[in-house]
């Protein structure tokens, strides 16, 4: 079990990568964890969570420190996320019944996202200079980087709501990821993101039809 754990203990070569046990089944679990939430299915909070800590247990190997206490949030949020979904009266309906937030919530969600994005960013490009023993080199694209990371963490607390403009958040986050991973030359994280944007459009229609089959 420790060997399956080991991000030594690759699998297979794709174009020149070795992939990883670890990483491979991390990402499988992930990509089906998005299509069950697409499909408004409660298991996608327990398979998220088994991706989520073969994610940390690599992020931790591979010394992504930062991407490590990521994982411990979204691990936290899929727990809350299962409980939620898993008791419909607190939402005042089943588990179809996905939505949109009011108008001021959605207003205010975005506008929070902005700031603490904006702030995160600021901090970010500036790490170099306040720690440099920790930081010796300045930070690529710190407000991107920031920006993409708050989205990540509103839309999976939306997602927890069942609320369908968490679908934008992600839709945004793919797209600045294809860019950003294209560009700092990992480009097999980059087809991920593709994959990921073409699954995140699926998921927006589904939940959209969702509605109007409800209402109609």
């Amino acid at each position: 079990m420790l060997n399956f754990l080991s991000v030594n203990n690759i699998a297979f070569n794709i174009v020149g990568y070795p992939m990883s046990y670890i990483e491979f089944f991390g990402t499988i679990f992930y990509l089906w964890s998005v299509w069950l939430i697409s499909q408004r299915k409660i298991l996608t909070w327990p398979v998220g969570i088994v991706s989520v800590l073969l994610y940390m247990v690599l992020f931790y190997q591979i010394r992504l420190y930062s991407d490590m206490i990521e994982q411990i949030y979204y691990l936290g949020v899929s727990v809350y996320g299962w409980w939620r979904w898993s008791t419909p009266k607190l939402d005042s309906g089943d588990i179809l019944n996905v939505r949109y937030s009011p108008t001021r919530k959605i207003v205010l969600s975005a506008s929070v996202t902005i700031a603490i994005s904006f702030a995160i960013g600021a901090l970010m490009s500036q790490i170099h200079l306040i720690l440099p023993a920790i930081f010796p080199e300045q930070a690529s694209f710190p407000y991107l980087d920031a920006l993409t990371t708050v989205m990540s963490f509103t839309a999976m607390w939306l997602m927890t709501h069942k609320r369908i403009e968490s679908w934008y958040y992600w839709i945004v986050v793919d797209i600045i990821g294809i860019w950003l991973y294209d560009i700092k030359g990992v480009k097999f994280i980059a087809f991920l993101y593709v994959i990921l944007l073409l699954m995140a459009i699926n998921g927006l229609i589904s939940w959209l039809k969702a509605v109007k089959v409800r209402h109609s």
